[in-house]
Parts: C-alpha cells; sequence; structure tokens
C-alpha cells in the first residue's frame, strides 16, 4: 500500500487526537498520544487541552500528584509525561541510550567515577530517594557517600537512574527547581538484550500514536541506534503492517490504526511549546514545512509554541497582554483568524487561572521572527 505525505500528515493528526478534542480523561488520553513533552511545566497541560473536550487542569494536578501520571527523563533524554504503568518498560527501553550519554560524557567522567561505580551507587540512591528530595539534598549525599565533587556525578545519575520529578507546587505542578523520588523499581538489568525487549514495546505504542512511521522517524523519536530499531521491527514484524511511503520510504504502521483520508479536515490549534509531534519524526516535513522548521527551532533546542493551520504549522505565537498573538509566517484567510480566535477565547482564561504570561522567558525569540501577519486575538 502507498500513502502520500497529506495522508501521513492526517495519520499523525487523527492518532494525535487533533483532528477533534475527545472525551477522554487525562491519563487515557496520555497513553493514546504515547507522551507529554514536559520540559517547560505548562506544556503538558496546554498539550492536552488541545487534544480533549472540557480539559480541566485540575485533572492532570490531581494525576500528577498521585503519581497516575509521573514525569521523568525518557525519550531523546528529556523530560516526558506518561502513564506510570508505561514508565517501567520505556525507561527500560531507554537505558542503554541515557548511560552512553551520560557516563561517557567528561561531566561525569571527571570526577573519576567509572560506569561500574555509578552503577553500585544505584541502590543506595534510590534507598536515599524513597521520599522526595531536592537536588542540593542528593548532592549533599554523594559529597558525604563519595568524597568528590558530585555535581557531575548526579548530572549523570539523575539522567538514567529510575527516578522521578515530584510535584513541587506553582501554577503548572512542577516548577524551576525538581524534586526527585525512586520510581519504585529496581535498577535496569540484564543489559542491552533485556532493554531491547522493552523497546519492542515502546515501537509499538510509539506506531500506534504517531504511525506510520520508517526506521529513521522511530529512532529519532526514542533517540536509539537504528539497528535496534531494526531489530525490533524485525521482531515486530509478525504483527506489523508495511507501507510505502513519498520516495519509496519504507514505513511500518500497526494494523486498524487510523488512516484517515487526505482530504480530511484539520482545524487551527494553538499548540503548546516542544509539543511532541513536532519532535517525533526524522522527517519533520510530515507537520513542519521544510522552510519554516528553523523558525520554530531554535538555536538552543526551543521549540516555539506553534499556530498549526490545516495540518502544518503556519507561525507561532505567544500569550501578551489583551490575548494571545499570533504571527503567521504567510497570509492566512479570514475563516482560518476566527478559528484561532475561537482557540485562543478557550486558552486566555485557562492560562488566567494559572500563568497568564506562561512562556514568556521565551520571548526573545520573536525579535528576529518574520511575520506575514501578526495579531492579537482577544480572550474573550
Amino acid at each position: 500500500m502507498r500513502i502520500t505525505a497529506q495522508r501521513l500528515n492526517r495519520a499523525t493528526l487523527a492518532r494525535q487526537l487533533l483532528l477533534r478534542r475527545q472525551p477522554l480523561g487525562v491519563a487515557d488520553a496520555v497513553r493514546r498520544v504515547v507522551a507529554l513533552q514536559a520540559q517547560q511545566p505548562a506544556s503538558p497541560y496546554l498539550a492536552l487541552w488541545n487534544r480533549l473536550t472540557a480539559f480541566d487542569p485540575a485533572d492532570l494536578d490531581t494525576a500528577f500528584a498521585g503519581h497516575t501520571l509521573v514525569k521523568a527523563t525518557l525519550m531523546r533524554i528529556t523530560l516526558h509525561v506518561v502513564h506510570a504503568d508505561d514508565h517501567p518498560a520505556m525507561h527500560a527501553a531507554m537505558q542503554p541510550t541515557l548511560r552512553a550519554a551520560r557516563l561517557g560524557d567528561p561531566r561525569f567522567t571527571v570526577s573519576g567515577l567509572r560506569a561500574a561505580d555509578a552503577d553500585a551507587l544505584l541502590p543506595e540512591l534510590l534507598e536515599f530517594a524513597d521520599r522526595p528530595c531536592t537536588a542540593a539534598e542528593v548532592e549533599a549525599w554523594l559529597g558525604a557517600r563519595l568524597g568528590v565533587p558530585p555535581k557531575g556525578v548526579w548530572w549523570a545519575l539523575r539522567s538514567f537512574a529510575p527516578l522521578l520529578h515530584t510535584p513541587t507546587g506553582g501554577p503548572w505542578s512542577f516548577g524551576s527547581r525538581p524534586s526527585y523520588v525512586a520510581a519504585g523499581t529496581s535498577p535496569a538489568s540484564g543489559g542491552e538484550a533485556a532493554s531491547d525487549a522493552h523497546l519492542r514495546t515502546l515501537v509499538r505504542h510509539y506506531l500506534e500514536g504517531f504511525g506510520p512511521a520508517s526506521v529513521a522517524d522511530v529512532a529519532q523519536f526514542a533517540l536509539v541506534r537504528r539497528s535496534r530499531v531494526q531489530d525490533a521491527l524485525k521482531a515486530l514484524s509478525g504483527v506489523l503492517e508495511r507501507l510505502e511511503g513519498p520516495g519509496g520510504t519504507e514505513l511500518f504502521d500497526v494494523p486498524g490504526a487510523p488512516l484517515p483520508a487526505e482530504d480530511t479536515p484539520a482545524p487551527p490549534r494553538l499548540m503548546a511549546m516542544w509539543d511532541s509531534i513536532l519532535l517525533a519524526y526524522a522527517d519533520r516535513s510530515r507537520v513542519i514545512p521544510p522552510d519554516y522548521r528553523k523558525l520554530v527551532a531554535r538555536s538552543n533546542g526551543d521549540v516555539l509554541p506553534t499556530l498549526l493551520v490545516d495540518g502544518y504549522v503556519a507561525g507561532v505565537w505567544r500569550p501578551v497582554e489583551g490575548g494571545i498573538e499570533a504571527t503567521a509566517f504567510h497570509r492566512l484567510p479570514a475563516e482560518t483568524w476566527e478559528g484561532l480566535a475561537a482557540e485562543a477565547r478557550s486558552l486566555v482564561p485557562l492560562l488566567a487561572g494559572r500563568e497568564p504570561r506562561a512562556y514568556r522567558r521565551h520571548d526573545r525569540w520573536w525579535a528576529t521572527l518574520p511575520g506575514a501577519e501578526v495579531r492579537v486575538l482577544p480572550g474573550r
């Protein structure tokens, strides 16, 4: 079966609950979309607001407080919100990547410790972190335990140890100074072979939420070696479908997953900063026109909150006094502006109850952005 680029776009939107908002609870929604990128505390809330009918941010507060949903370093070595039941397998699948990225880094090796030393520390660290601990508390414990400067050691351990971020309060549950707690699972054992078994689970889950996708797409989503992805897909070959994508690219998918028609309407959306659909593919043209990629994905890794128009990035937005400032990179028709204005009227009250100027610390990027049209969409 051949599939066009436009149909791939609509498949992503359908599976990511962006063709129409769905009447789901927050925990079920997160499982449906696999994970929510969470470097910026407001983003999981805005990601779910884009996807759910009658989204109440208090429901997400409750899910975090009750550890139904958890925040941890996972795919792409970045912070994600995932369902607590999915965290152990995702963390185990990511272990080779997380370990290699940290234990070979000079910030860790300058301590004089080896990877085996870090592994030996894990059981004691998890015992110490059986209650929420600040970074300062963990560093003090490590310093006393090791007798060496702990900063680089803690930088490495906090990424690959089975640790969760715990809510610290504030408008979005998590503030700028994280607190950590043991995930309640043992450190991964069994080496890469055991990790690969969990990777197969992650790959299937990814295809359910983002497919159809290529080997390169899966590898980009998780930041794992393509050879591991190829092995996982080979092991799953009996339960996956193969398709031909644009340019003859081989794509993989789960049977029965949504594949809407090319002409399926896609409503406008005000997407969260670092929304997962912008980062889940090696071929980001699925949702970001190539000319716009460097405008929304900035040089330091920031991925700006975007306007999604007819399924594709068409500009950026930010909260300002009086509403939402929308900067379109090309001219938009009147009906699209009406749709974006309706989204702004829904979003502004949510922000007002939490943090009216969310993302303000990233305003510097707007100084150099081109804009074919810039409008302030009022919040009422």
